[in-house]
């Protein structure tokens, strides 16, 4: 029998809380016969400190802007949360409670946003929930910074967040913890879970380093807190957190891995399954709970828990009472900031989004999103974000709007003068190259409501974002990423930077909107698509080479974007013989090999198509005007894999593409010798048609 047990100074109504929220998840988890119990034993003390103590939230109003943001990073012991949530009056009833971990109930494995009630972000994977509470924190900061006057602090609350372990072992929350650091972001606070064991083991056999001094290295203020069911040291250590105001906060506090299980405290055999029926009884005995009824809440322990509903409900009527006077302050900024927490666009938003004039050299789609970008920023002041230390390359910098950071742990240049640009008002946030991070930030910003976020790196660098991607996906939130360098094209860099299966890639992710324009028109109206939709993120794939800014008639203009896909141009008044059909730097490559096919009679259709997402959602009668099905011969044509084109070919048609890696050497080469040239292109056409080439 382990005998190993940690004091617990606190009262005993701190006693009786902790053990309702211990219990009530502990007997969810039996009844599910699944979930992860020793967390939620160890976890409780310092859960119920903050949630009672500090947590300014409003339970009865879950989306209410100005209300503290609580993360649990370590998504695994979601039991925690729901029982939280449960006890402290969110719309999650008892019987939500017993379905834990059930078909059809809003209390599933893992925290996800959208299904319950008070949960801000999807967490699960481990470190994400870390990266996407530096997401929020930034997020808070540069409202405030925008919005709040003397005497109106409209926008004024924290992030906090309870981390593990494993957690902290993810690059991912490495990368971000140094980001928080260096932006110092100091209404960022987390609890770490310190409990010195993962799911097959102690952290003895794999995370030994001094996690403190790790931190502290960051720029983060670190506050240990020795005993884990010490609430009176749990509650200092977060007061001294929040008196730092130019550093993140870790709190490390010692906790015990099931605590009060008799035989599986301090045991990984706690962590991820449930401690079973005789263990669990063992545990309520030695921690003076009743053994029965399960799902037993004492009523001092509910009426202590349900105080959150009147004091949310005062701080909400405070905040709503300085936001009338505000209004009446301060219009013109109250209007402005009305819209954000609504998530309304202002009117006229896209009147400045520039149109490019034909020009057979034109630009490459990189340069041509940059000018939109900017033309862009002065009507949506929510649109904030960067890049992966490649402003430059990608052309994400907005010009003018500063550099996002806490001024006061700016870096000085060599005669010791601070950063003149830094200030949590910027709108320029320099990741790093941390990109993994920056999707993860990304989706934080965008979870915490009332900004337009958008993270850029090269399309090849996708890879390590993608994590990220997937959870802004699966939970429906508005970050725009722009991806550039998108093909074989990047040209002498050679194959580990050459995009080849990424768009296949992305295109896989349910409910992300991948778009690849043609030209400089088409990117304006990837972008006028980007910003206007609501609640699913858009990965806009551009170019790095020129490409030509096609001539376009009315009827194939530009804004046929919005659509996916669109005849750019007909074969005559006639029935076509083939459809030529591509994305990107290939839609002129494509109308080039029409030209060339209608001198030997060949009658081809040419159908840009940015987006397979958007147009697989137009009305069948759209999609079939544009690839009418007793048309066979088709031809797609893009440079990436040619894994999903099937679909748009057909069984008779054919796809011209890139199965392999690509190679070093000058992009225009690269592309002829991987078969991207009019010849081709009209040599396979001939073939589908089953016609020699004259």
């Amino acid at each position: 029998m382990n005998t190993k047990r940690a004091a617990a100074p606190s009262s005993g109504k701190d006693d009786l809380c902790i053990n309702t929220i211990r219990f009530l998840s502990l007997d969810a988890i039996e009844k599910a016969n699944s979930g992860h119990p020793g967390m939620v034993m160890g976890a409780a003390p310092m859960a119920y400190a903050l949630w009672t103590g500090f947590l300014k939230h409003n339970p009865a109003d879950p989306g209410w802007f100005d209300r503290d943001r609580f993360i649990l990073s370590a998504g695994h012991g979601s039991m925690l949360l729901y029982s939280l949530l449960h006890l402290t009056g969110y719309a999650i009833p008892l019987e939500q409670i017993k379905q834990f971990r059930q078909w059809g109930s809003i209390t599933p494995g893992h925290p996800e946003r959208g299904i319950v009630p008070g949960v801000e972000v999807t967490t699960g994977p481990l470190g994400q929930g870390f990266a996407n509470g530096v997401g929020m924190a930034i997020a808070e900061a540069y409202l405030a910074a925008r919005y709040n006057r003397p005497g109106y602090k409209i926008i004024n609350h924290y992030t906090y967040a309870i981390v593990g372990d494993g957690d902290l072992m993810e690059g991912v929350a490495s990368e971000a913890a140094s980001l928080a650091g260096h932006l110092g972001l100091g209404k960022l606070i987390y609890l770490y879970d310190d409990n010195r064991v993962s799911l097959a083991s102690s952290t003895d056999v794999t995370f030994t380093e001094n996690r403190a001094q790790r931190f502290a290295s960051y720029g983060w203020h670190t506050v240990p807190v020795r005993d884990g069911n010490d609430v009176h040291a749990i509650r200092d250590a977060i007061r001294s957190a929040k008196k730092e105001k130019d550093r993140p906060s870790l709190i490390l506090v010692r906790t015990h891995i099931g605590y009060g299980s008799p035989k599986k405290q301090d045991s990984f055999e706690a962590h991820g399954s449930p401690l079973g029926k005789e263990e669990t009884a063992l545990t309520k005995q030695q921690l003076n709970w009743p053994a029965q009824p399960d799902f037993y809440i004492p009523e001092e322990a509910l009426t202590r828990f349900r105080q959150a509903q009147d004091a949310g409900r005062q701080a909400q009527t405070r905040w709503e009472s300085l936001v009338q006077a505000y209004e009446q302050a301060y219009p013109d900024l109250a209007r402005e900031l009305g819209l954000l927490m609504k998530g309304q666009l202002p009117g006229d938003w896209d009147k400045g989004i520039p149109s490019f004039p034909a020009d057979p050299k034109g630009m490459a789609t990189r340069v041509a999103s940059g000018k939109v970008l900017n033309a862009l920023a002065p009507a949506l002041p929510n649109l904030i974000g960067g890049s992966c230390d490649l402003n430059p390359s990608t052309h994400t910098v907005l010009k003018g709007l500063g550099d996002f950071g806490n001024p006061r742990s700016a870096p000085r240049d060599p005669q010791g003068t601070v950063g003149a640009t830094w200030n949590f008002g910027g709108r320029n946030i320099h990741f790093g190259v941390r990109e993994h991070a920056m999707g993860s930030v990304l989706n934080g910003m965008a979870a915490h409501h009332g900004i337009l976020p958008f993270g850029s790196t090269f399309l090849i660098f996708s890879d390590y974002l993608r994590p990220a991607i997937r959870l802004a996906a699966l939970t429906g939130l508005g970050v725009i990423y722009i991806f550039t360098h998108d093909s074989i094209s990047v040209g002498e860099d050679g194959p580990t930077h050459q995009p080849v299966e990424q768009l296949a890639s992305l295109r896989a992710i349910p409910g992300l909107v991948v778009i690849r324009p043609c030209d400089a028109n088409e990117t304006a109206e990837a972008w006028r698509t980007a910003a206007g939709m609501k609640n699913r993120p858009v990965a806009l794939v551009l170019t790095r080479q020129n490409v030509p800014t096609l001539e376009r008639t009315e009827a194939a203009g530009a804004q046929g974007l919005a659509r996916g896909a669109y005849i750019l141009a007909e074969a005559g008044d006639n029935r076509p013989d083939i459809i030529l059909i591509a994305s990107g730097s290939e839609v002129p490559l494509a109308l080039e090999a029409r030209q060339m096919l209608l001198q030997q009679g060949i009658r081809a259709r040419v159908v840009s198509m940015p987006s397979w997402e958007l147009f697989e959602e137009q009305a069948a009668s759209y999609k079939d005007s544009v690839l009418p099905k007793d048309i066979t011969a088709r031809l797609t044509i893009e440079a990436g894999a040619t894994q999903g084109w099937l679909r748009y070919a057909g069984e008779k048609g054919r796809s011209i593409g890139i199965d392999t890696f690509g190679a070093s050497a000058p992009g225009n080469v690269v592309m002829r010798e991987y078969g991207f040239t009019v010849d081709n292109v009209c040599s396979t056409a001939l073939a589908i048609l089953g016609r020699a080439k004259n």
